[in-house]
């Protein structure tokens, strides 16, 4: 197919969201509905790209030989394309519902369908300038989403969450002009443009791949980058749905899997300090993000730290260097963007039904809410890799190709086990949320509880 369909596809949700923004006194269920609609037509015409495939790239403006907007959609964003395609238009259906009696709903629905088409924009980038400069879009356009309640907390996190994301934009960009400064000016490649163009030392290279990794590591919420994450969770579920599930930080797991396999490429990398590096960080992450959401009482929050642990079972298997790595860690980005939407999802509809917010506040509701409850046992069982689950199926593929690899086997097969002691605190939750008769009782108990 033309490529300029690809410019189609990505500026639709761009300027429907821009006119969305400027609909000023519409009805929320009018705007809902009108956002939910763009977005059904762009995943749509996602769906015809996936189907057919586009011949070429397109080059949209040559501001100099080395810079170039470019785009392009090969295997990876493919994979990519499909996941935010399919799981956008879910989202902003349960947005329709969830935010109609809030307020600032043309700037919600409006930034909401424009970060759709940034997220589409990072998956279809050509090379490293395009991917970075719909990266950085991405980022202005959730900035006004997280603030969406307008209280203290918001402002406060959304501050943390600009700040973070222009540290992490920085190193991103020193990592960009060292490749520039080396030649490696050309469209992405499976092996790695750089290769050729090396006129530095080899540890200066791995520095600069360093910087890359973790300045997109930032949406990754790699440690100690993670704090705006849980912050976060002051916004709007739906929100929190699209920050932890579909688009910023799977936008950042995409970006460090681009830098890696397609800039710097792996028979480069393969072996350094900078791999093992990258390794121990991800681990630690892994331990990390779950440890504290043993301890979290606060729903969404905990919510919050299991995407942390998990966006680095992702990074993990990226930066395993290996072609087991790579589909292990592409994997579970799919099984995990499907399994914490819904978890989000359940968790959205506990909060708007009942206002209540702590984990030992939830005790009996699922014989209130039983729908909703059996989703999120299935969830959980999910994330916490229980067979025959999807999120199993993926942390299996992780810890095989762990094993496989010469540097990541022995720290990544013991700390991709970190998150296991969840399995069993959120097995008790479950019990009691569903057959405990004395949830009034556990709430006043909440705060001994939770300092244990």
């Amino acid at each position: 197919m033309n490529p300029l369909l690809l410019l189609i596809i990505i500026l639709f949700p761009f300027v429907s969201g821009l006119l969305l923004v400027a609909l000023r006194g519409r009805s929320s269920n009018m705007l809902a509905w009108s956002a939910f609609a763009i977005s059904v037509l762009t995943s749509a015409g996602c769906c015809v790209l996936l189907i057919f495939g586009v011949d070429g790239a397109l080059d949209l403006v040559r501001f100099a030989p080395a810079l170039t907007l470019s785009l392009r959609l090969d295997g990876l964003g493919r994979f990519f394309v499909g996941i935010v395609s399919a799981l956008w238009p879910l989202t902003v259906l349960y947005a329709r519902a969830y935010m109609r009696h809030e307020a600032h709903l043309p700037m919600f629905f409006g930034f909401f369908t424009v970060s759709y088409g940034a997220t589409l924009g990072v998956a279809m980038a050509g090379n490293l300038f395009t991917m970075y400069c719909f990266y950085e879009l991405l980022t202005l356009s959730t900035v006004p989403l997280v603030l969406q309640p307008m209280t203290k907390a918001a402002v406060r996190a959304t501050r943390m969450y600009f700040l973070y994301s222009i540290g992490g934009a920085a190193f991103a960009f020193a990592s960009m002009v060292f490749l520039l400064a080396n030649g490696a000016t050309g469209p992405f490649e499976s092996g790695g443009s750089l290769a050729g163009h090396l006129y530095y030392s080899n540890d200066v290279t791995y520095l600069f791949w360093l910087f890359g990794f973790l300045g997109f590591g930032v949406k990754a919420a790699l440690f100690p980058l993670h704090a705006w994450l849980p912050r976060a969770s002051v916004a709007p579920t739906p929100v929190t749905a699209l920050l932890h599930a579909v688009a910023v930080v799977k936008s950042g797991a995409f970006a460090v899997i681009r830098l890696t396999y397609c800039c710097f490429g792996i028979d480069l990398l393969s072996g350094s300090w900078a791999q093992t590096a990258a390794i121990l960080l991800a681990s630690f992450t892994i331990v990390y993000g779950s440890s504290i959401a043993l301890k979290e009482s606060h729903f969404k929050r905990r919510l919050a730290y299991s995407t942390v642990a998990n966006l680095s079972y992702i990074l993990l298997g990226a930066v395993l260097m290996t072609p087991a790595g790579l589909s292990a860690g592409l994997m579970h980005m799919a099984a995990h963007a499907c399994i914490k939407i819904l978890a989000f999802f359940c968790a959205g509809a506990v909060l708007h039904q009942t206002g209540r917010t702590s984990i030992y506040e939830l005790d009996g509701l699922g014989r209130r809410m039983p729908v909703t409850f059996v989703c999120f046992t299935f969830s959980a069982f999910a994330l916490t890799g229980l067979p025959p689950f999807f999120g199993f199926v993926s942390k299996w593929q992780l810890l095989t190709a762990a094993a496989r690899a010469a540097h990541g086997s022995p720290r990544a097969i013991r700390t991709s086990m970190g998150s296991k002691p969840c399995t069993r605190r959120r097995g008790k939750c479950l019990c009691r949320w569903f057959c405990s008769p004395q949830a009034r009782f556990f709430a006043a108990c909440s705060q001994n509880r939770s300092s244990l």
